[in-house]
């Protein structure tokens, strides 16, 4: 049994590992762990205090796939629910459908009895009105959800050195299937709607008790462009180790052609439970757990140089 998650689901790791322990199953315990850290008011990338949108409403999304069936649920833009890991779990299991937006999920949140909370903290709301408020002009800046165009602003307030660190978590249960999830407020002062690559199966989170398993953090719109969390899988079904693998997904990131290129954070582990994780940007780290372990261990991520292709135009 092993749990590897981004850093800050070390609030989580822990409640993710018991559940294993107790005979819970990878998706139980993605789901365990994850929700804990959407509880958390000290972060402000994921569920309750996350950061919000460019008019000011906070919108979640998230999604988990379970590598035995391949079966998989996702939900986006979801406002005024906070366990947005759970909710996806309900369009996997108790839907025909992989993924609901919106209105609509949060509509079959409310048809499922989930609790509506506010989730933008007077926390949160200060670090919005700090740093957004000194891109936008003040005579825009309180009237945003009112004007009729606010195109341009998603440009203006766009935040490239300030990526979301989101949070996602890979479990290997003790009958071997593998598990993924991944929760985020998503980029901040996005323009509403906006879905990065966490609720994208295949872009933010894929697993498949085959070949292993693989979740993204960051940039969201590259890991959607090249499918980056399916192209760890694929790499390892290719027969490339989880460090040849993980090493290559990032390096097809040098390939992009984007004004806001950024970090991209990649968790990777294969069906025997090696596991490694990757970043194009230096000093960052993730966490894991044992069945036989006290405690979670921070250890750093593989770094990989994607150099300045992709910020060229």
């Amino acid at each position: 049994m092993i749990v590897i998650a981004s850093a800050n689901g070390k609030v989580g790791i822990r409640e993710s590992m018991r559940v294993l322990k107790a005979g819970g199953s990878a998706v139980d315990a993605v789901e365990a762990g994850i929700r804990l850290v959407e509880s958390n008011p000290d972060d402000h990338s994921v569920g309750y205090s996350g950061l919000p949108n460019l008019l000011g409403d906070v919108e979640l999304d998230a999604s988990i796939m379970d590598g035995l069936t391949l079966q998989a649920g996702s939900v986006g833009a979801v406002k005024n629910y906070e366990h947005a890991i759970s909710l996806a779990r309900k369009v996997m299991e108790e839907l025909p459908h992989v993924m609901l937006v919106g209105a609509g999920a949060e509509r079959f949140a409310k048809e499922l009895g989930f609790p509506e909370k506010d989730l933008l903290t007077p926390e949160a709301e200060a670090i919005y009105r700090q740093i957004f408020e000194k891109k936008i002009p003040d005579v825009y800046a309180h009237r945003m959800k009112y004007l009729d165009s606010v195109k341009k602003w998603a440009h203006v307030a766009a935040d490239p050195e300030r990526p979301n660190e989101t949070t996602n978590f890979i479990a290997l249960d003790d009958k071997g299937n593998l598990a993924t999830g991944v929760s985020t407020s998503g980029w901040s002062w996005k323009y509403p709607g906006r879905l990065g690559d966490s609720p994208i199966i295949g872009a933010g989170n894929y697993a498949d008790n085959r070949y292993g398993a693989a979740a993204c953090t960051g940039r969201g719109e590259m890991a959607i462009r090249l499918c980056t969390a399916h192209a760890v899988v694929t790499y390892m079904r290719m027969g490339m180790s989880i460090v040849e693998a993980g090493t290559e997904a990032t390096r097809d990131l040098a390939y992009l052609v984007d004004p806001y290129f950024g970090g991209v954070n990649i968790i990777a582990m294969d069906p025997n439970g090696n596991h490694c994780a990757f970043s194009n940007t230096k000093d960052t780290f993730y966490v894991y757990m044992t069945g036989t372990m006290d405690d979670y261990i921070e250890t750093p991520r593989v770094f990989v140089d994607t150099g300045d292709e992709g910020r060229k135009l």
